[in-house]
């Protein structure tokens, strides 16, 4: 839960829209959507994690623009 919570505000922080969600098997999922400063500001981020965090690997593949109206926890 907290890293979810912890990556929607810093993607809030940034203006980022889009989602983050825990996968079946321990892994976080999400997408976002905005600038390429808050992508990229979102993503080195990620590759730290909040405090206490473990954060093996961050895979980050381009996709087709989606638009969302939020940057939400599934």
């Amino acid at each position: 839960m907290y890293f979810r919570m912890y990556t929607r505000q810093q993607a809030q922080r940034h203006d980022l829209t889009g989602w983050v969600r825990n996968l079946p098997d321990g892994r976080v999922e999400g997408i976002a959507s905005g600038e390429t400063a808050g992508i990229k500001a979102l993503q080195q981020w990620l590759a730290q994690g909040p405090d206490m965090a473990s954060v093996a690997n961050v895979e980050v593949k381009e996709l087709d623009y989606q638009g969302f109206d939020r940057f939400v926890i599934k």
